[in-house]
């Protein structure tokens, strides 16, 4: 029986960590790639924008391929591309300073015409590649004119025949919504096919991809289920159901060497699952560095999100602004730390939070990935109370710290947490349903008295915890089935 010949995938996208990223979408971009390469059943690439911050810090480790212009309606654009191997994969960086060589990724008038112009030059590219994409794997709104492109303009051309594309949704929230007025100009398309990018009367970029793909994936199966309901769907269930034989969810991983209590620099203290008596170590550490009082027997509670409501931070805001006589959720012994960054007015409530309770709660008003891993590894309890979340990675990561979450019955968070019961027998967590913040308190009081009252049912249950298996590997093979089965 001949061999089956590898895959080559190449991953287009805005994001891929450790280059440049500002969420969700640069980790899989940034570790899936490496995952499929690890599995050797597949070889993958990945194609992003060469942007200032990243010219800055790799400019050295790269080597020049070739420089082509790029027609984008009446424009003629340079278009520069340089190749880097690193850990397992290679990665190609699209060079045009008039559009890359500014200070952030994202937040300027013209990002529509960027975007459009990297998804274009992708394409014009491939045959300057030594490496001939079987699928092309474009991410979310900034990338869906790829599958969009290829479908109307190359597919047809001498050496692009047959190649697939696969769509991820990673948030169907952001959706790549314009008016119809800029279809020509901006994103160069015509007249006459202006009906694929179109919907309700408006450019709608994912609507597009999903209907030209030959898959879409999703961060999780739940999200995937969710994104056809008309109340999680933002205006596109129609389109998904329409397409849901096309629809696919994938779990996340997370990178299991990054976030490994024994092995990680980041922490003050190394431990594992046989040892977790050493945990406490770093939970002592952080209320010292952060000058809270230092007590190890008291639960830390821990948020690390962006700091927007949706994310679950209107439900905590209305926990700590409750009166009466039970209080609010500070009055009951916990320590709580929030960390993250986004609406001004969150961030401001938290800071305000803090000063009215110094000896309870820490608002850090950043993002830093060592930081992060000392907050996980010093709390007992993290909190992902999200009202929608196409897979979450916090939650994960908190596992692998032995740290149990709490989080709301949604999207990823589904599939990767169960209710560890109220004997905390089972499970690798706790969950609640409504979206609601008496409903999450309760969950909270539960876990608090699980944690002071139960300790070896809660030992076993941070055990649980740490052994599951949340690798990238699993989610590879699972994309190298779908690969596969598009080829075929």
């Amino acid at each position: 029986m001949a061999k089956k010949k590898l895959k080559n995938i190449l991953f287009v996208t805005t994001e891929a960590v450790p280059f440049a990223s500002t969420g969700g979408m640069g980790e899989v971009c940034g570790n899936l790639p490496r995952a499929l390469n690890r599995t050797k059943q597949a070889a993958a690439r990945v194609m992003l924008p060469l942007y200032e911050d990243v010219a800055r810090r790799y400019k050295d480790e790269m080597t020049f391929v070739c420089n082509i212009t790029v027609g984008l309606s009446w424009r003629n654009q340079y278009c520069g591309l340089f190749r880097m191997d690193s850990d397992d994969v290679t990665y190609y960086f699209v060079d045009n300073e008039y559009y890359f060589k500014r200070p952030e990724i994202y937040g300027y008038y013209d990002d529509a015409e960027r975007f459009a112009f990297f998804s274009k030059a992708a394409l014009e590219l491939i045959p300057y590649l030594d490496f001939r994409p079987d699928v092309l794997q474009s991410n979310d709104h900034l990338t869906a004119l790829v599958p969009v492109y290829y479908n109307l303009y190359y597919k047809t051309r001498t050496g692009y025949g047959n190649i697939k594309n696969v769509f991820t949704i990673h948030n169907i929230n952001y959706q790549g919504d314009y008016p119809l007025i800029i279809a020509g100009d901006v994103f160069d398309i015509a007249n006459d096919d202006l009906h694929v990018v179109e919907y309700n009367g408006r450019i709608n970029l994912d609507k597009g991809a999903i209907t030209v793909s030959d898959a879409i994936t999703t961060m999780s199966p739940q999200y995937a289920r969710e994104i056809r309901l008309p109340e999680t769907s933002c205006g596109l269930d129609g389109i998904l159901i329409e397409n849901r034989g096309k629809l696919h969810g994938i779990l996340n991983g997370i990178d299991t060497d990054e976030f490994d209590p024994a092995r990680s620099m980041s922490l003050f203290v190394n431990y594992d699952a046989d040892t977790l008596d050493k945990k406490v170590k770093n939970k002592v550490e952080l209320q010292r560095m952060l000058s809270l009082p230092e007590d190890p027997d008291v639960p830390v509670v821990c948020m690390i999100a962006h700091m927007v409501p949706h994310n679950g931070f209107d439900l905590l805001r209305k926990s700590i602004n409750k009166s009466g006589p039970d209080g609010n959720i500070l009055d009951t012994n916990i320590q709580l730390i929030v960390m993250g960054q986004g609406d001004p007015d969150t961030e401001g409530y938290f800071s305000h939070v803090q000063n009215m309770y110094d000896r309870r709660v820490r608002a850090l008003i950043t993002y830093n990935r060592d930081l992060a891993q000392k907050v996980l590894s010093a709390a007992d309890i993290c909190l992902v109370p999200s009202r929608t979340e196409p897979c979450g990675l916090t939650q994960m990561s908190a596992c692998r710290f032995g740290t149990i979450p709490i989080v709301r019955a949604t999207g990823g968070l589904i599939d990767s947490i169960t209710d560890c019961g109220e004997k905390g027998d089972k499970g690798n967590g706790f969950m609640f349903e409504e979206y609601d913040s008496d409903v999450m308190d309760k969950t909270i009081t539960r876990a608090v008295s699980l944690y002071y009252y139960h300790k070896p049912e809660w030992r076993e249950l941070q055990k649980r915890a740490m052994a599951c298996d949340f690798s990238w590997k699993k989610a590879a093979l699972e994309y190298n089935k779908l690969y596969n089965d598009i080829s075929e």
